[in-house]
């Protein structure tokens, strides 16, 4: 199987009254380039106003400003433009989830697939509570070492449609939930010619 992308990266959202569950997922298909340390550095822009409450297996390097949030229970990033990076290994297990906190390194799929994913879980607040009131982060970076990656633009992938064992009965998945995905492209680097000075 080829693939001419070098990592695919989906992000499925879990709607409640207040807020949002978002859990991120990123796959190198990469065959034999994987991400060294310092690891990865995932970042977008959000459409609209939304804050992340809280994460799971990763943070932002910053909180921004959060002064608008009174009382104790404070955001844990405000940023219009959030940058992720992964936890370190050897945190507490009530910070990890599955695929988390390897630094930011991540394995390539032809060296070792279970190693070529990470994840982490991120709580979004004044996202919107349906799949026809969020809207789509926009303007994805992934910084890793080398020359770097381009994004994508972030598109809706169709909900699941489940057949039932007769297959007689087509049920979809529930409305509450919303999942998109993109594309990132490694950047290879430009190729020198050197040219041979002994040869007219």
């Amino acid at each position: 199987m080829v693939l001419k992308f070098s990592l695919w990266a989906t992000l499925l959202f879990l709607f409640s009254h207040s807020s949002s569950m978002a859990l991120v997922t990123m796959n190198n298909f990469q065959m034999y380039r994987h991400i060294m340390s310092p690891g990865w550095t995932l970042g977008w822009n959000w459409a609209k106003k939304e804050v992340i409450w809280s994460m799971v297996g990763a943070q932002t390097t910053e909180q921004g400003d959060c002064s608008k949030f009174k009382g104790g229970n404070q955001p844990h990033c405000c940023k219009r433009n959030p940058v992720v990076v992964d936890l370190l290994p050897g945190v507490p297990y009530n910070q990890q989830i599955s695929n988390c906190c390897k630094g930011g390194v991540v394995s390539s799929w032809g060296q070792d697939p279970s190693a070529a994913v990470s994840a982490f879980q991120v709580s979004v607040g004044l996202s919107g509570t349906t799949n026809k009131t969020v809207k789509l982060p926009k303007n994805f970076t992934l910084l890793a070492p080398g020359p770097g990656y381009t994004c994508g633009p972030a598109t809706i992938v169709p909900s699941t449609v489940y057949l039932t064992p007769d297959r007689r009965r087509k049920t979809q998945a529930l409305s509450n939930f919303l999942s998109f995905s993109l594309k990132i492209y490694y950047k290879r680097p430009p190729i020198k010619l050197v040219r041979d000075r002994n040869k007219p």
